[in-house]
């Protein structure tokens, strides 16, 4: 029981937060995989943690932890996602930390929020 205990208490402390937004398809071609495709549970990183490209391929649990507009004032579902890394969301355009898959921002958020507040982890 101190185990599970003392993992649930330093979970949450390895997350780091931010936010997240969503890109629709076509989802190739992708700055890691090119042409290849990846499923639907990926993201594209942006420069906070792309690496010049060392991230592609890493998998981050993502959990939405609030609204950053008024629109929604409520958009997280309860749910987590796990997404593996596959492209790239350059700046000036990337507007959050990660862009999601609109396939995995649906399973944490309501989709009309467009943008949430997050933590996520590297896994």
């Amino acid at each position: 029981m101190a185990a599970v205990l003392a993992t649930t208490m330093v979970s949450p402390a390895m997350a780091s937060s931010g936010t997240a937004t969503f890109y629709t398809p076509p989802y190739t071609p992708s700055a890691c995989f090119g042409f290849a495709a990846e499923g639907t549970m990926i993201a594209a990183a942006s420069e906070v943690f792309w690496n010049g490209g060392a991230a592609c391929g890493d998998t981050y649990v993502v959990t939405c932890t609030g609204a950053t507009n008024q629109g929604v004032p409520h958009p997280c579902t309860g749910q987590s996602v796990t997404v593996r890394i596959v492209d790239l969301c350059p700046s000036p355009a990337c507007r959050g930390t990660i862009d999601l898959s609109q396939e995995a921002f649906a399973v944490i958020a309501d989709p009309d929020a467009g943008k949430i507040d997050i933590d996520y982890r590297r896994v």
